[in-house]
């Protein structure tokens, strides 16, 4: 069996003229990366209306079974594309922490995949460089100001930007830095985060435009002064040059699927420790330029389509007409307590036991957002009838029907039958998109609104500094943002060893901090962390490149 790195090299690819040829971008509009890739002058579609019919992809919560949701997102443009649909992807930037880390590579597997794969997993256009970049470049700024005189006064107590790196990291969490006397600075505690948790990942995948950008920039928050008010971005007089580390990176990437069809891959926060979807930039363009856009959301239901929903999409004006929820046969018996091992043996026990878990989040989409929703099911050799009937006959009390998808072996061909399902459904327009909370509610009423309405629990618990800064930030006028929940995506609770869909559990909030620029309040749960760290055999481990440049083994 062929790796999805030998699938993607085997690939004829298009010059990506033709496959920009096919949405009507010409040559004017794209700013060429070697053959394959291009970026897109998003300029000359801003009074262009959006014509597209938005599919979100989404899945149950991550298992080590794996689920398949970006070979799904992938398969499922390839189908209808297929099925005569002039469709466009539009997926987030892999970062280099899972693919060195445990994951691996991110552009879908099999026959389903973006290309140049090696490209959009390593480096792609340089996106996450600029990003860590001007990250970096506030922090020096900061410190910096402080060792000149510090006339904002700020206390190096209550410094709440912190550098990153695009890496799995766990070294770098907490640091001393400044050290070393009077002209390497002054010293204090400081950590990283890693890029995809930067706060301006969050603000380039919101931003509208380049001068959208700059003010998101110029907005955020970056310390507190000795009187305790914020300092900002803006006082530091470094959201400028910041911006112009920017210009190019805001600009969508457009590439294609192994079928032609076009992609748009911008932008990368995780769904755990950020908002987890692609940028506002590359969905609006694809939604200008196709009548049909696949898009998708990091890890769960409860934290990449709930940020969706409640963030990208309110803050947007987007509005889904359809959501597919993926799973797989081995996840949920995995989710039923079934042992790693043992997943390849049909066990209608274990799958009666982890069921709850998919019905939770289809119950979630249809009734807490009302958007219609069918579920895909990627199907594994293993699978047996009786599995999937179980599963189609429990989605059916839902009134949601099942889809099977093998798309992994058979590229667009294997979704057709998911293609048909989600056209039948778009078909029947039946949506009353609402938000899981309404703008006006307090912070704590927000952050009780998905706890108890999304994840299931009976509650919320505040550590004292939790209480305390979420308090600070309604004075400071921030109570009318989303929040955006940092919370384990193994579980639908804060405690990633609670698989299905546990009951009678409370939330513990142990943080919270504004990302004013980006546009909301992160509320960091359990013991979630925004500096990953390897695991004890990393998948760079297994990664080599030959004299002639060949890359083996990146998935």
């Amino acid at each position: 069996m062929k790796s999805d790195i030998e699938i993607a090299q085997a690939a004829e690819m298009l010059p990506i003229s033709r496959i920009a040829a096919k949405v009507g971008l010409g040559e004017e509009m794209l700013e060429y990366y070697g053959k394959y890739k291009a970026k897109v002058d998003t300029l000359a579609l801003r009074d262009r209306p959006r014509k597209g019919r938005l599919i979100l992809v989404t899945a149950i919560n991550p298992t080590p079974a794996g689920e398949g949701k970006t070979t799904t997102s992938v398969g499922l443009a390839d189908a209808l594309t297929l099925l005569g649909k002039k469709t466009v992807l539009a997926l987030r930037e892999p970062s280099l922490g899972p693919v060195f880390g445990v994951k691996g590579g991110a552009a879908g597997g099999g026959y389903a995949q973006v290309v140049p794969m090696e490209d959009i997993n390593l480096h792609f256009t340089g996106d996450f460089h600029a990003i860590g970049a001007a990250n970096n470049l506030l922090a020096a700024m900061l410190d910096n100001h402080i060792q000149q005189g510090n006339a904002l006064d700020i206390d190096v107590r209550r410094i709440t930007w912190k550098r990153c790196v695009d890496m799995n990291d766990r070294q770098l969490r907490n640091i001393v830095c400044g050290l070393g006397g009077k002209v390497n600075g002054v010293p204090r505690e400081d950590g990283f985060d890693i890029t995809v948790a930067s706060e301006i990942m969050a603000v380039l995948c919101l931003a509208s435009d380049l001068m959208d950008l700059k003010t998101r920039l110029g907005r955020m928050v970056v310390a507190y002064n000795r009187a305790g008010a914020p300092v900002y971005c803006s006082d530091l007089k470094a959201q400028g040059a910041m911006t112009a580390l920017l210009k190019d990176a805001i600009r969508p990437n457009l590439v294609q699927t192994l079928e032609h069809t076009p992609a748009f891959i911008h932008g990368g926060p995780f769904a755990n420790i950020a908002h987890g979807c692609n940028s506002v930039s590359a969905t609006d363009a694809a939604l200008k330029l196709g009548d049909y856009v696949v898009t998708e959301a990091g890890f769960g239901a409860d934290l990449g389509a709930e940020k969706f929903l409640d963030i990208k999409c309110r803050a947007a004006g987007l509005s889904p007409d359809a959501v597919v929820i993926v799973a797989t046969v081995r996840a949920l018996k995995h989710h039923g307590g079934c042992p790693k091992t043992e997943l390849g043996k049909e066990n209608l026990e274990a799958l009666a036991r982890g069921l709850p878990n998919l019905l939770r989040h289809v119950e979630n989409i249809t009734k807490v957002y009302g958007l219609p929703a069918v579920v895909a099911i990627n199907k594994f050799e293993s699978d047996t009838d009786a599995e999937v009937r179980m599963i189609r006959e429990a989605c059916g009390r839902y009134g949601v029907r099942v889809a099977l998808s093998e798309v992994w072996g058979k590229g667009g061909a294997g979704g057709v039958e998911l293609g048909e399902e989600v056209l039948r459904i778009l078909e029947e327009g039946e949506k009353h998109f609402r938000f899981a909370y309404a703008s006006e509610l307090t912070l704590k009423e927000k952050i009780e609104s998905v706890a108890r309405k999304i994840y299931g629990a009976d509650g919320v618990d505040y550590a004292p500094a939790a209480d305390k800064e979420l308090q600070r930030l309604t004075e400071l006028g921030y109570g009318t943002l989303p929040v955006c929940m940092a919370k384990t995506q193994y579980s639908l609770s804060d405690d990633a060893a609670k698989l299905g869909a546990p009951e009678g559990f409370r939330i513990t909030v142990q943080k919270a901090k504004v990302s004013a620029g980006a546009g909301f309040v992160v509320v960091l749960t359990g013991d979630i962390m925004t500096m990953p760290g390897l695991p004890k055999v990393p998948a760079a481990e297994n990664i080599d490149v030959d004299e002639n440049g060949k890359i083996t083994g990146l998935f």
